[in-house]
């Protein structure tokens, strides 16, 4: 274990019960408000005409670039179905609270797992 793993243990030593409790409600509460924002800002009328204009552009810099009108389509399309894609990632992972209490779910898997580290570690020692 190296210094920096150290201080990073120390540090979570002193948290208390109450302390992790407080941490993962923010983070169950944060996360999905923090997912909708996004998706209000990728899925507003001013990123439709920046998704439109970047889109016109990669177009025409296939078809300047000597490619043939159906490659160069479709390619444009593969590039506007990336954004489509990551938008659909991103609304089905904001569903309800699920991703909140997921990432909740996950921190306490993890902290368990430290636990039970830690009382192995004192138990050899």
């Amino acid at each position: 274990m190296d210094d920096d793993e150290k201080k990073r243990e120390r540090a979570h030593e002193h948290e208390s019960p109450e302390d992790i409790k407080g941490i993962l409600s923010a983070v169950s509460s944060e996360v999905p408000s923090m997912i909708k924002n996004i998706l209000a800002s990728v899925f507003s009328e001013e990123a439709g005409r920046s998704m439109g204009k970047a889109a016109a552009a990669y177009y025409k810099e296939l078809k300047q670039g000597g490619l043939p009108e159906q490659v160069a389509v479709r390619l444009t399309e593969d590039y506007m179905r990336t954004f489509t894609s990551i938008g659909d990632m991103l609304r089905s992972g904001s569903k309800g609270d699920d991703i909140g209490r997921e990432v909740e779910r996950k921190l306490r898997v993890k902290m368990a797992e430290k636990e039970e580290e830690k009382e192995e570690e004192q138990e050899d020692e």
